[in-house]
């Protein structure tokens, strides 16, 4: 609009100064030029008027075209941004509805709640009545008792009442040992039921190979002549090898085998490796000993590093010490009652995760425990003390953090326990308890089931005790007269927790307490 205006404006102008222009040059050529140019001048001056005219209507035209298409796009944004804004005052709406909803059912909840607390509140005030009813009655069964026990007894009031006194603790005594055994047996099935689920779930999970190694150091030799010749001339080779590597190498006379004895296992398996390589061979003196027994030691290195990192890498551990990769790696040619440690700590590393998880509880640390809680037995030939203590100290000086280092220490409750120790306890315990898992040795199976008879002999009301199930189970004989029900539970209770202290055993020992009673009549 404003460009057309000045458009016109300016062709105004320019044909004005020409009208003006060729005015004033007519004026030189007379009167009648003059009035033949200021006609042609006006008639110029009137088409440019109504080009004027024509511009200007066109220009204000298009000013209408364009305030009608600014007018309708503000109509049509204007009606788009109410249909928004109605749209989200109905979803707010709907918002508002919901939570009305909610704040409804939540009051309805309160208020169910407060019905639940105002029926308990009743119930309270009903048992608190009924206590101060039988309260009463038992004042008043006090003083008829004490009445009646002067006039039998002739006792004086104070004597009386001590008689008294000892009755009732004893009856309360007894009341309360039927209310813990109650709360205990209830708890105690709770406590089973979830604790099974999360065993046999953190079992059926790891799923791991069962082994059970004897490890025993043998070596086969093809004839009997090879005897003579791992011997040598007046048993040099024999001394060599025994003194090289560090063991009891023993040729007796059973045939084809030679057998190897050190307390060392990772020495036992060196000669174990440098013999079998020397009977290949063929060439045994001693410099060919001694050759080979370096040889071997140096590969033994190589294994039990690689030993170590297999079991990093078997369980997901990382940023381990290289100090205790190698001792992992010594697990491996270690047995407890027959269960090879390496093997039985990773089992262990994986079952404590799988605890630790079921329990919503982070696994890292219980896994890095379970895996490293024996390192301690790959040097407790070296260094003394108990192989949780040595492993713990082992664990603090190449860096562990200080949960791993108490699980280390805990495993076997020595010492207070974190929840992560508890949890790799639980899997050791399931670990080294499996069907075949671990041997023990005829003289210690027998102390411990004469042991375990003795405990149970020495509580009083006893009749009987055997150790049955393979030293599994402990089953209790007591004199009825003397025990009953309430009291036989309490015994279990004190010989589970007595065996607990005392003995050392793999997996658990149930204790079970029989009281039989028999009335014998004669017909005569």
């Amino acid at each position: 609009m404003e460009t057309a205006v000045a458009l016109l404006a300016a062709l105004v102008g320019i044909v004005l100064g020409l009208a003006v222009g060729y005015v004033a040059s007519l004026k030189l050529l007379g009167p009648r030029v003059v009035r033949q140019a200021l006609e042609e001048a006006r008639e110029e001056i009137d088409q440019a008027k109504k080009q004027a005219q024509e511009i200007l209507s066109e220009a204000q035209r298009q000013a209408r075209k364009e305030a009608s298409d600014i007018v309708r796009q503000a109509e049509k944004e204007a009606r788009q941004r109410r249909s928004e804004i109605t749209q989200e005052l109905r979803q707010r709406e709907r918002d508002l509805r919901d939570r009305q909803k909610q704040v409804a059912r939540m009051e309805e909840k309160l208020s169910e709640r407060f019905d639940e607390l105002d029926r308990r509140q009743r119930e309270i005030e009903e048992q608190k009545k009924a206590l101060a009813a039988r309260q009463e009655e038992l004042d008043r069964l006090r003083q008829e008792l004490k009445t009646e026990l002067e006039r039998i007894s002739g006792l004086s009031r104070e004597e009386a009442k001590e008689e008294l006194m000892a009755q009732v603790e004893q009856e309360a005594e007894y009341e309360a040992a039927q209310l813990h055994k109650r709360i205990i047996e209830e708890a105690e099935e709770k406590a089973a039921q979830e604790a099974r689920r999360i065993m046999v779930t953190a079992m059926w999970r790891t799923s791991v190979d069962h082994y059970s190694d004897a490890m025993v150091s043998t070596v086969d030799l093809p004839d009997d002549k090879m005897k003579g010749r791992v011997i040598g001339k007046e048993g040099r080779n024999i001394r060599t090898l025994e003194r090289v590597t560090g063991c009891d190498v023993i040729v007796d006379e059973t045939p084809g085998v030679v057998t190897i004895s050190s307390f060392d296992p990772v020495r036992r398996e060196t000669c174990r490796l440098a013999l079998e390589r020397l009977i290949a061979d063929g060439r045994i003196h001693p410099a060919r000993i001694e050759e080979t027994v370096a040889q071997v030691q140096e590969e033994m290195e190589q294994i039990i590093w690689e030993a170590g990192q297999e079991a990093l890498f078997a369980t997901g551990i990382s940023g381990v010490h290289p100090e205790l990769v190698k001792l992992l790696g010594k697990l491996k040619f270690r047995t407890s009652y027959g269960q090879n440690v390496l093997k039985h700590s990773i089992e262990v590393a994986f079952l404590s995760a799988a605890i630790a998880a079921e329990l919503g509880i982070d696994p890292t640390n219980a896994k890095r425990g379970g895996l490293l809680h024996d390192i301690g037995k790959a040097v407790d030939a070296e260094m003394e003390g108990p192989h949780q203590f040595i492993g713990m100290e082992l664990a603090q000086k190449y860096g562990e953090n200080e949960v791993v280092c108490n699980v280390i220490g805990a495993h076997h409750g020595d010492i207070e326990q974190t929840l992560e120790a508890a949890i790799v306890q639980v899997a050791d315990s399931i670990s080294a308890s499996r069907p075949g898992a671990r041997g023990e040795s005829l003289e210690h199976y027998i102390k411990r089931l004469t042991k375990l008879e003795e405990i149970g002999q020495q509580f009083a009301g006893v009749e009987k005790c055997y150790a049955i199930q393979a030293g599994r189970e402990l089953r209790v004989m007591v004199k009825p007269e003397q025990v009953d029900d309430v009291l036989a539970h309490n015994l279990a209770r004190k010989l589970a927790r007595r065996i607990e202290q005392e003995l050392q055993y793999p997996g658990v020992i149930k204790v079970t307490v029989v009281r039989e009673v028999r009335e014998i009549e004669y017909a005569k």
